[in-house]
């Protein structure tokens, strides 16, 4: 079958080709022989002589009749090729001499695959399934961050202590932070943070530190709480604890 052809095949056996077929030049095809092949197929020469009837299939479009149903049609829908499997056989096991002994004691070769998974592209999946009209919305589990600290004004000495003092609280709870230090206005951090996705952003500013709070909030569905200064460390490790399981 991996060695068909449309040149010398039986009579009466009818052809199709595809549109682009007829415009190849040099073309290889199968030779209707194991593991042999003809070089320098002129569809015009060749093929037109054969009556074949030419026709759009090369490329599969919705609503295409389903070849294994009655009535079925095909659906066509956006995906992403994030792993492979590729069985390999014996190709390298015989190369090595890796065998094994079977039941009756006799060497066999051992039949091997392999796999990839692409992390950039499961990266990216991630993303086109977890974002929104702000940007990117990280699950818990693989985000580059689990929390973004963003002082309203980095410039005022109090901000500034008690980002560094929560900074320093997170990491030594093992929380992977990232501390926005820019100077910059707090609507581009809003921004930026939102863009960017991480789960927990950590507001500070004078109006929440004269209440002896901070302001979270979480970025899946934009609820924000005041938590206590001193407290806000030991309720973002809760939090996560528990969102990695959802």
């Amino acid at each position: 079958m991996g060695f068909a052809g449309p040149v010398g095949l039986a009579e009466n056996i009818p052809l199709y080709a595809d549109c682009a077929v007829m415009a190849v030049e040099k073309g290889i095809v199968g030779a209707n022989s194991p593991d042999s092949h003809l070089l320098n197929l002129d569809p015009q020469r060749d093929l037109a002589p054969l009556g074949v009837q030419t026709a759009d299939l090369r490329l599969a479009q919705a609503g295409d009749s389903c070849p294994r149903c009655e009535n079925g049609k095909l659906q066509l829908a956006r995906g992403i090729e994030v792993g492979q499997v590729f069985k390999l056989g014996a190709k390298y096991s015989r190369a090595l001499e890796a065998v094994y002994l079977d039941e009756e004691g006799k060497a066999q070769e051992m039949l091997m695959g392999c796999y990839g998974i692409g992390v950039s592209r499961t990266m990216a999946a991630a993303i086109e399934q977890n974002c929104d009209e702000f940007g990117i919305v990280w699950p818990v589990t693989i985000a580059p961050y689990s929390v973004v600290i963003v002082p309203v004004n980095w410039r005022d000495a109090a901000s500034k202590e008690a980002c560094q003092v929560l900074y320093s609280n997170l990491q030594a709870r093992g929380v992977e932070t990232l501390l926005d230090d820019r100077d910059e206005r707090p609507g581009v951090k809003f921004k930026d943070a939102d863009l960017i996705g991480i789960p927990l952003r950590v507001t500070v500013g004078p109006k929440t530190l004269a209440q002896g709070a901070v302001e979270i909030k979480v970025r899946r569905d934009g609820r924000q709480e005041l938590i206590e200064q001193n407290q806000a460390g030991a309720w973002i490790e809760n939090w996560l604890k528990e969102a990695s399981h959802d």
